[in-house]
């Protein structure tokens, strides 16, 4: 598949952080999942999070968003601790949106529905969210299945459906975990396309993906980090990745490229 990304940000930005997590640890039922992790997210990117099955890539997000709380570490978001800040609130004073790994719609509402439901827990003008649901529907392309049942749409249009959910709230963080499960060749282009525009539109917002399709996350991260063994063993640009030794003995191996 071709490089979808036109650029990608790296020194000529000024690097700002959105996310901070310092020395994150986490055990589950005494075995070790994350070990002293120090990480940051810049304004502005699209990080790419890679890494073995089971290696804590969700337990990460879930620490983000306030799912779980580490055993040791904090968490900051622009600047701020939020480590005992709860889930709602880092998402309403923080503008954090997560698409999730499945789920993320209500199944027996339609499109509309699933849109209008978020817009009331975000918003309280009325006008307001009839405006930015016909302007999700329109953004991605989603007219045709609108008054649709969200149990019947296709892998890509459901995908579709929770990032235009995840936007509702105008987010400056969104984080989505696994994106690309189950889509086909010409979904996966669809949403690559979808996501480097989220970019585009708005220069500040810090887009983090979780994905265990290295080839087409890579193709539109500026950046991207590897865990393995409940550390960070590699991180930068995806070309840098490419020439890491450890990257490329612990994740990739020899054979996989970029193209």
């Amino acid at each position: 598949m071709a490089i979808i990304k036109k650029f990608r940000i790296t020194t000529f930005k000024k690097q700002i952080n959105k996310i901070l997590l310092k020395n994150i640890s986490l055990s589950y039922n005494k075995r070790q999942v994350l070990e002293d992790i120090s990480l940051s997210f810049r304004e502005g990117e699209i990080c790419g999070l890679l890494g073995p099955n089971g290696v804590g890539k969700s337990t990460l997000f879930n620490i983000i968003v306030g799912l779980i709380k580490p055993d040791y570490g904090n968490v900051s978001i622009n600047g701020k601790n939020v480590t005992n800040i709860p889930i709602y609130e880092r998402a309403l004073n923080f503008k954090l949106s997560i698409v999730p790994q499945s789920g993320g719609v209500f199944s027996e509402l339609t499109c509309v529905n699933n849109l209008i439901a978020v817009g009331q827990v975000t918003h309280k003008d009325k006008n307001l969210i009839n405006f930015k649901v016909e302007k999700m529907v329109s953004k991605f392309s989603l007219d045709a299945v609108k008054n649709l049942k969200a149990k019947y749409l296709s892998g890509g249009q459901r995908k579709k459906l929770c990032i235009a959910m995840a936007l509702m709230s105008d987010p400056k963080i969104i984080l989505m975990d696994e994106p690309f499960q189950g889509l086909d060749i010409m979904s996966t282009k669809d949403l690559q396309e979808t996501i480097t525009n989220l970019q585009t539109e708005d220069s500040t917002r810090c887009c983090i993906i979780s994905d265990h399709a290295a080839r087409d996350l890579l193709a539109i991260c500026d950046r991207a980090i590897i865990l393995a063994n409940k550390k960070i063993i590699a991180e930068g640009s995806p070309s840098e990745l490419m020439n890491n030794k450890n990257a490329k003995q612990i994740y990739f191996g020899d054979a996989f490229k970029l193209s």
